[in-house]
């Protein structure tokens, strides 16, 4: 039953993001020109983000920071009224715009509609030294949104959304 629930969930995949790119292309056009209207650089960022069985790919998002943000100040984290944040990118966080080119991350089969979101390469430290705990949210393929995002998405720890997550594996498991 499991196997038929894993390619349930890729149809449900393919087919969703499929028509959603379509459907979204022309605010993807115009999110696009507005970017490189307000600052220099791409117009999508790219950053190594782990997957099913702890995987590295390249996670797409529209770019909402200048460019190099990582390497400046707070790096790999975000605050509030971080100068970093574009004027376009702020709009784009608030409204999860941001998310939208992870479509094709979707297409290209690294995520999933549904499912824990993908941590930067190097935010937990070794992959293969993390406890049974934090390594079971790898049990499935990352998601665009997850159980942990509609619980509380930046409200709540790293702790708690590795619960839900989790939490998420466990259920997606049993149907």
């Amino acid at each position: 039953m499991y196997r038929i629930n894993l390619v349930v969930k890729r149809i449900f995949d393919l087919v969703s993001s499929m028509i959603l790119a379509l459907i979204l292309l022309p605010l993807w056009i115009a999110l696009a020109l507005w970017i490189k209207l307000d600052s220099k650089g791409p117009v999508l960022f790219k950053q190594g983000r782990r997957t099913k069985d702890g995987r590295i790919f390249n996670l797409y998002k529209f770019r909402s920071m200048v460019v190099n943000a990582e390497k400046m100040e707070a790096g790999l984290f975000n605050y509030e009224n971080d100068p970093r944040v574009t004027r376009v990118g702020k709009i784009l966080r608030n409204t999860s715009l941001d998310e939208l080119p992870q479509l094709f991350n979707i297409i290209k089969g690294d995520m999933s509609v549904v499912g824990p979101r993908p941590c930067v390469s190097y935010e937990l430290g070794d992959f293969d030294t993390l406890n049974k705990r934090y390594k079971k949210r790898f049990e499935v393929k990352a998601g665009l949104t997850g159980l942990a995002q509609v619980k509380g998405r930046n409200d709540i720890s790293w702790d708690e959304k590795v619960g839900y997550d989790n939490q998420y594996v466990d259920n997606f498991r049993r149907i």
